[in-house]
């Protein structure tokens, strides 16, 4: 009787020890609301859908909430890490908050700035409205540079900005005739110049140092949870470089057409932005975060901006260590 009760006694303890191993190799859940909706996402799309998030332990539910939300919805602790731009992280640290950007998605402003038809230069633009998007996000960057480029001054000029959301109530705005121009992603700003709507600047060709898309997490959770943010970033370094190798080209396609409901023409077309685009080594820009804050000095957007360096606002750490491990190389 004894040794019946000992037997049971160490399958039990055995089933358990299975059990808690079973628990313990469950994936991490974790929120990541990006800020935009655009090919810059593209990473940690496809990092979620080929299960390179479920390699590195994390069970991932990404969510969009427009940029100023976001950061908005990390400040208050309900969302952990953010796929947002430079512009917020300073005016969240310049708020007493302190963030961080690990890896940078997008160096470059390369919004789109879109007209209707019949605004043929900067000069019709004068006592007109222009939806710039959130207040201090990349799209209203790029509007306030696309007018510095064309030689208008907002309050000079009698220009009216408009603080008109995401992509999609830009695009409303700008097809209803609510306003005269807008700033958008390249893969949108193709939409509508194929209706008749015209391109009067080509951020990207201007070649606009900028710390726009990245991601961002409090200094209190590399602090706390190293281990975590590591599998993020290395998670996110994947879906870069997947992304990235002509092989994978078909799924990539795919899953911009998917994710940004683009028809397969115009999904191919961000796909060739994203190749162009996207850097090899995504880690956050020095010279566009000096740039962020530069600007954001230079139009009144956040009074406290000249106080700030870039260098706060980054944690190269991560990224140091992929070079010195040999990480990124062995990706590509």
């Amino acid at each position: 009787m004894r040794n019946r009760v000992g037997i049971i006694f160490l399958t039990a303890c055995l089933i358990g020890a299975g059990q808690a191993t079973l628990r313990a190799a469950e994936p991490t859940k974790l929120l990541i609301a990006h800020g935009a909706i655009s090919n810059n996402v593209e990473p940690l799309w496809i990092a979620k859908e080929q299960g390179i998030f479920r390699k590195y332990g994390l069970d991932v539910d990404l969510v969009f909430i427009i940029a100023g939300r976001a950061m908005q919805a990390m400040l208050a602790g309900q969302v952990p890490v953010g796929l947002v731009g430079g512009t917020h992280v300073l005016n969240a640290n310049t708020g007493g908050a302190d963030f961080a950007m690990i890896l940078g998605l997008e160096h470059r402003l390369d919004y789109l700035f879109v007209a209707r038809p019949a605004i043929k230069s900067g000069e019709d633009l004068k006592g007109k409205k222009v939806a710039i998007g959130t207040p201090a996000g990349s799209a209203s960057m790029a509007a306030y540079v696309a007018l510095d480029h064309l030689g208008l001054v907002p309050r000079r000029d009698n220009i009216v900005l408009l603080g008109v959301g995401g992509v999609p109530e830009r695009m409303g705005s700008l097809r209803s005739g609510a306003v005269e121009a807008t700033t958008l992603s390249p893969e949108f700003g193709q939409v509508v110049v194929g209706e008749g709507y015209r391109v009067l600047v080509d951020l990207g060709k201007e070649n606009v140092p900028f710390q726009s898309s990245g991601v961002v997490v409090a200094r209190s959770l590399i602090k706390g949870n190293p281990q975590l943010v590591e599998n993020i970033a290395r998670a996110t370094v994947e879906g870069v470089a997947f992304a990235l190798k002509p092989a994978n080209r078909e799924i990539v396609v795919k899953s911009l057409g998917r994710n940004l409901r683009l028809p397969p023409d115009k999904a191919e077309n961000a796909y060739q932005n994203l190749i162009v685009a996207m850097p090899r080594r995504p880690c956050p820009s020095m010279e566009g975060m000096v740039s962020v804050v530069k600007l954001m000095a230079q139009h009144g957007l956040n009074p406290k901006a000249a106080q700030v360096k870039a260098e706060e606002l980054v944690d190269m750490s991560f990224c140091k260590k992929f070079e010195d491990s040999g990480f990124f190389r062995s990706l590509y």
